[in-house]
């Protein structure tokens, strides 16, 4: 059984078309990329998928389950964790507080306003899961810094880690590259592929960068226009004519 099935998933806004009948899957433990233009619809379906957005048509199935009714937050607690495109953590706060604060989201443990105040004091099972997560991401020297005096590249990595304290069977990261530089994008996909590889959660990720795509996935679905023009093994697409004219350019 597939964890990821959307079909024929449509959405407009005034008028204007921004998904049309778009089918994607994703298999347990798969890598899966979704390309395409600025503007192709990419981050509406991830909307979609976890039911930010209602989509007008279609039906979207997690571990063959209809999700038509259920909510953003349940969703979550299925086991679908996203990042954003534009990093969404908390100055003030170290590694350790932001993943402490998603382990009690997790586990339900304590009001959110206790959190963010830290008056409530971590228990031995939340601290064991917060240092396990932190050596798991090469965040166990920095873990207890402020977030604002680290690097952006370290911050994506906390930010993937908060996602991955759920306990996650399917990631949708949406452009976790943005403003890192070549050096920090490698890294990033070196270490994306070292956790998934250990953890065997899913992703389907959302990505402007062909080199860290061809890096990470082995499968591609292309929007464009609010359409899949191609999908298939990840060089096999990057080698579609249609994808060159849409996206990639002759130069690719």
């Amino acid at each position: 059984m597939s964890l990821l099935v959307a079909e024929e998933i449509t959405k407009t806004f005034a008028g204007i078309t921004a998904l049309d009948r778009v089918d994607i899957d994703v298999e347990p433990s798969e890598l899966v990329g979704l390309i395409g233009p600025n503007g192709a619809g990419k981050t509406t379906l991830f909307n979609c998928l976890l039911g930010i957005f209602k989509a007008d048509g279609g039906r979207v199935l997690f571990e063959g389950r209809d999700l038509a009714r259920v909510a953003t937050h349940r969703r979550a607690r299925l086991g679908l964790a996203r990042t954003f495109q534009r990093i969404e953590l908390f100055s003030g706060m170290s590694p350790r507080d932001h993943f402490l604060v998603a382990e009690r989201v997790r586990n339900g443990r304590g009001a959110l306003w206790k959190d963010v105040l830290f008056l409530g004091g971590p228990t031995a099972s939340e601290n064991a899961r917060v240092d396990a997560m932190l050596e798991l991401l090469g965040l166990t020297d920095v873990g207890d810094r402020p977030i604002e005096s680290l690097s952006l590249g370290v911050g994506r990595l906390v930010e993937i880690g908060r996602a991955l304290m759920t306990e996650p069977k399917l990631v949708l990261l949406d452009e976790p590259s943005s403003g890192l530089d070549r050096h920090e994008t490698e890294a990033l996909a070196r270490q994306l592929r070292a956790v998934q590889s250990e953890r065997g959660f899913a992703i389907l990720l959302v990505e402007h960068d062909v080199e860290f795509v061809r890096s990470l996935v082995a499968r591609v679905f292309v929007l464009d226009f609010g359409t899949v023009i191609a999908s298939g093994p990840t060089e096999e697409v990057f080698a579609d004519s249609a994808v060159r004219k849409a996206y990639l350019g002759d130069g690719i």
